[in-house]
């Protein structure tokens, strides 16, 4: 029970840290202080800092996965209120890996992953506007769903432009029904 209870220390002390701070700038000592353990105690458990990053890491995409699965298909405003609401938590985190990605290679191999799994999960909850489309123009609506839904999006509405989150939801939905109005 205590190594289970300092496991998730360890872990949510992680997590916390490669969210606010720079892959580089993360050390065990730093992980082991904020987690109440010792250094050795994470290396006995994780190995390296890089299994460390890799298990604190899953843990949170674990967490978005479990959130984003609930997103409604066929329901343009509740898939972007599910992922706005995954980016008010996790949006930080992800820019951060994002722009760590090409220099760190665990990074990007993670980015990667996410993006295509990204790419999946428009396919399926936004499948009602995909119906009917093949070929080049399919790939182009998925393709303008993935950039509406996508980080970035939300950090030029949310926090480079300053919209409120109501706002931003409103805002990709209006766009989203510019594609529905395509069809």
């Amino acid at each position: 029970m205590a190594k289970l209870l300092a496991d998730r220390q360890v872990l949510d002390a992680a997590v916390e840290l490669f969210t606010d701070h720079p892959f580089e700038e993360v050390s065990l000592d730093l992980v082991a202080a904020q987690a109440g353990v010792s250094k050795r105690t994470i290396l006995r458990r994780f190995g390296s800092k890089e299994a460390l990053f890799g298990e604190s890491l899953q843990r949170a995409v674990d967490e978005m996965i479990r959130h984003r699965e609930a997103a409604p298909v066929g329901d343009s405003a509740g898939a972007v209120a599910n992922v706005v609401g995954q980016y008010e938590r996790w949006g930080r985190n992800r820019l951060r890996l994002l722009a760590q990605e090409d220099r760190i290679p665990v990074i990007a191999e993670w980015v990667q992953g996410g993006r295509e799994w990204h790419w999946r999960w428009v396919e399926r909850v936004f499948a009602p506007l995909l119906a009917g489309l093949r070929g080049p123009a399919r790939q182009r609506r998925v393709a303008a769903l993935v950039a509406l839904t996508d980080v970035y999006t939300w950090k030029l509405l949310r926090l480079d432009l300053g919209l409120s989150r109501t706002e931003t939801e409103r805002t990709l939905v209006d766009l989203i029904q510019l594609l529905e109005g395509d069809l």
